[in-house]
């Protein structure tokens, strides 16, 4: 019976090869017998050469296997489509750190966020005993579910980034680091006392003085001293804020944003400039000029 093929992403078709299909490549080092093994993903310009009874070759499998991994890295059979392009493919590995190294090297806009998390879900396909993959994902989510520019995405971003980190540290449970960061996630989420069990579990993890800040966070959580709602729900309600503005409508924006930050806890715990700096735009659409210069000084 002929293996089902998963449903194709844009720009890819999936081939089944016969079942004496090898792949060969590079002067005879890849010898790989495709039999029991996922339908091959294509270019469609290479599915449409199949189509003509041209075999698919090595560098047709390659880009075809990469697209579709940088496309969409959780896709079905994302491991096994991994492990050949880590035994076929060295320098599609090296070309995947590269990338890395450059994104991280620069201010990067939302899509290469986007692009910077595919590469390091693919990295983390190749190496998943690796804890700082994960790590590194979840901060990203981070980054990108607290812009303003992406805080429409901030429920997704920082679901995704607990999960992530949750990761991290079941493959390294002493990383001080992902402790901290899991129970801030936690604590966004609006988890707090799983938040303060987090960071009590990993108190001796930490340096005196960072140990000391981090048990004035406990000691506010277990006495109540937590925002008014879920900080998630602030960045969600913070989102709508960006569309009104966009849509002209400032004075309802400002009132959004005035109503979150309000809430003395969330403001004093989550400083962001980008805020108030939209604040003092409405402010000064409307006309409240007085009230704009003072929040674009807090900008």
């Amino acid at each position: 019976m002929e293996q089902s093929k998963p449903v194709s992403p844009e720009g890819i078709h999936y081939y089944t090869p016969s079942a004496d299909y090898v792949l060969t490549g590079r002067d005879g080092l890849v010898n790989i017998h495709w039999q029991g093994k996922p339908p091959i993903p294509l270019l469609d310009t290479d599915y449409s050469a199949t189509e003509a009874g041209v075999i698919p070759d090595y560098d047709m499998v390659g880009r075809g296997i990469y697209q579709l991994l940088r496309h969409d890295p959780e896709c079905a059979s994302a491991h096994e489509y991994a492990a050949l392009l880590k035994e076929a493919y060295p320098h599609i590995l090296s070309e995947l750190g590269a990338q890395i190294i450059m994104l991280d090297a620069r201010e990067v806009d939302t899509p290469y966020l986007d692009r910077k998390i595919n590469f390091l879900k693919i990295m983390a396909l190749f190496d998943p005993s690796n804890a700082g993959l994960p790590l590194e994902i979840a901060r990203t989510l981070v980054e990108k579910g607290s812009r303003l520019s992406t805080m429409h995405q901030a429920v997704s971003s920082w679901y995704g980034a607990e999960k992530y980190l949750r990761k991290a540290l079941e493959l390294n449970p002493d990383d001080r680091h992902g402790a901290y960061e899991y129970g801030e996630a936690l604590y966004v989420l609006g988890r707090y006392e799983r938040a303060a069990e987090v960071w009590s579990e990993a108190l001796l993890l930490f340096e005196p003085s960072v140990r000391a800040r981090i048990e004035a966070r406990i000691a506010n959580i277990l006495a109540g001293k937590i925002p008014m709602v879920p900080p998630l729900d602030y960045l969600t309600a913070l989102s709508v804020a960006v569309e009104e503005h966009h849509a002209g409508r400032d004075d309802e924006a400002a009132a959004i944003i005035e109503d979150v930050l309000s809430d003395p806890v969330f403001a004093e715990q989550f400083p962001m400039n980008e805020v108030y700096f939209l604040l003092g735009t409405c402010y000064q659409e409307i006309g409240l000029m007085t009230e704009a210069a003072q929040a674009f000084k807090r900008s």
